[in-house]
Formats: structure tokens, C-alpha cells, sequence
């Protein structure tokens, strides 16, 4: 068996991770995936969360937003729509995000014709980019940067 696991993180844009790992935590589309190496193959749908991996002993952490997971022994390739490192999130845009989507998010004049699940995968997706950029260390308080 293995030692570590590749783990890579594109989006359509970019490569967000490339790194061997010991474990990966994925947000699959029916609740978390544990990984480690050795794993039985499999693909999934990704859902909305936190995609947690463990590196020289270090937690790391990645908002992700949809797409798919494939899953090798010796690697894990996720190919998500949308992922941010935690670093990388700007947390008073996402604080300002997720005000805006819970605005939508509210029942209105045009309540018949809204898209509700649309609306409330807007607010997990901007509470997920709150929750991990909280990982990096940064005060969700505090416009920090």
C-alpha cells in the first residue's frame, strides 16, 4: 500500500492543488468521503463543502463547489466547478456574498416563479467560502488580510 495519495484540484480556470497527502476529506454529493491511499476506485458527484487534506501533518482546506471526484489508490483527481483555497478567500466578499444570497434567498413578490434550490445552494456555497476561510486563521470578525 501506498504511503500518500496525489491529490489535484482543477477548476475550469486553473489548477488549485497539486500536492501528495496522507488522507483527503471530500464534499461528495451524499455527504463526506473519506480517502486514504490504498482506496478502492470510485467516481462521484461532488456537492458543496469543505474539501479537508492532510499534508506533513498540516490540515489544509478548500471550498469547493460542485463537479466530479475520481478516486485511484495511489490518487485523487477532484474536477470542480468552482474551489478556493482558504487562504485565498477574500472574506469580507464572501461575507458580502453570503448577505446578498440570503437576501435572495428571502421569499418575495415573485415567489411562484423563483428557483428556491438555486437560491439555497447560493447560501451554502457562500457559507461554505465563510467556513474555510475561517481555516486559514484569518478573523471572520475582521475584514483581514
Amino acid at each position: 500500500m501506498a504511503e500518500d495519495l496525489l491529490l489535484e484540484v482543477v477548476t475550469p480556470e486553473r489548477e488549485v492543488v497539486r500536492e501528495h497527502v496522507s488522507e483527503v476529506q471530500v464534499p461528495a454529493n451524499t455527504g463526506y468521503l473519506g480517502v486514504l491511499p490504498g482506496h478502492t476506485p470510485l467516481l462521484t458527484e461532488l456537492g458543496i463543502g469543505a474539501l479537508s487534506y492532510k499534508t506533513a501533518g498540516e490540515t489544509r482546506f478548500v471550498a469547493v463547489i460542485g463537479g466530479f471526484a475520481e478516486v485511484l489508490p495511489d490518487r485523487v483527481t477532484v474536477l470542480a466547478n468552482s474551489a478556493e483555497r482558504a487562504e485565498e478567500i477574500d472574506v469580507v466578499a464572501a461575507r458580502a456574498n453570503l448577505e446578498a444570497a440570503e437576501k435572495a434567498a428571502t421569499p418575495g413578490p415573485d415567489a411562484a416563479t423563483t428557483d428556491w434550490d438555486a437560491k439555497q445552494r447560493y447560501v451554502t456555497a457562500a457559507k461554505t467560502r465563510l467556513e474555510v476561510a475561517e481555516h486559514s486563521g484569518r478573523l471572520i470578525t475582521g475584514a483581514a488580510h
